[in-house]
């Protein structure tokens, strides 16, 4: 079994697209996380400590997300799950959905997006 951390539907305004206007005037963007991690201690503790807050984690993927810009969404998504496994030794994997709404496409849609899984390498022995 494998225990979860999830936050959905965080909006995020940032300057990523491969267009010139999306550098300028931004979009929102929304995230879902989903970080793989052992919540045996904290369901025994009580203890924020034990466990990720959500607090925190909000503040490292926006911070991490609004850094810089990215032409691809793919970049951006990557560097946010990256950043998370860096900070946080307790978490196993994450899972980052980025769905960006306001596309410049020509068609009628509800959002596109993209969804990067990493896991944390194991030590090779």
């Amino acid at each position: 079994m494998s225990d979860t951390i999830f936050v959905n539907g965080l909006v995020l305004h940032a300057f990523h697209g491969v267009m010139s206007h999306e550098g300028k005037v931004g979009q929102p963007f929304k995230i879902d996380l989903v970080l793989d991690i052992d919540l045996t201690d904290a369901s025994r503790t009580d203890m924020v400590r034990d466990t990720v807050s959500y607090e925190v984690l909000v503040k490292a993927v926006s911070e991490t997300f609004c850094a810089r810009r990215y032409r691809l969404i793919e970049a951006a998504a990557g560097a946010v799950a990256e950043a998370l496994l860096q900070r946080y030794q307790k978490v196993r994997a994450v899972r980052v959905t980025v769905r960006k709404p306001h596309a410049p496409i020509a068609a009628t849609f509800h959002d596109v997006g993209v969804t990067i899984e990493r896991r944390r390498e194991r030590d090779p022995g």
